[in-house]
């Protein structure tokens, strides 16, 4: 299987993107979903999590107080939230999708086994 990301682009310091991650074909509520992002140069990042149940979310220290990860399970697709971009925000955004139980657990540093092959999101000073 493979997630798709969607949503990024070319965004002005301070604005906002909403990225999508669609599912198809996966039996969505079996996993927890994790964004990370790569930057040129830099080693890969894990930003959030949301659980299978959608209950409970964990955000990286740098990252908390600006995005936020929603999932609708209806449409197998995880959504993360960026306001207030930075230049330090521009990356290669993916998802992954990690197997849990525990329907209220995740961990961005976990595993996840299906990823998608990236959205760009590029902020502009």
């Amino acid at each position: 299987f493979q997630l798709v990301e969607s949503g990024g682009g070319l965004v002005q310091l301070g604005g906002s993107l909403r990225l999508s991650c669609a599912a198809p074909g996966l039996t969505f509520d079996y996993y927890a979903i994790g964004w990370f992002r790569q930057a040129p140069g830099k080693e890969r990042e894990g930003v959030s999590c949301i659980s299978r149940s959608g209950g409970s979310a964990n955000y990286a220290d740098s990252v908390k107080d600006r995005f936020s990860i929603s999932r609708d399970s209806a449409k197998n697709t995880v959504y993360l939230q960026i306001d207030s971009l930075k230049p330090e925000d521009t990356a290669v955004y993916y998802c992954a999708a990690g197997p849990y139980l525990d329907r209220n657990m995740c961990d961005i540093r976990g595993d996840y086994t299906y990823w998608g092959q990236g959205t760009q999101v590029t902020v502009s000073s």
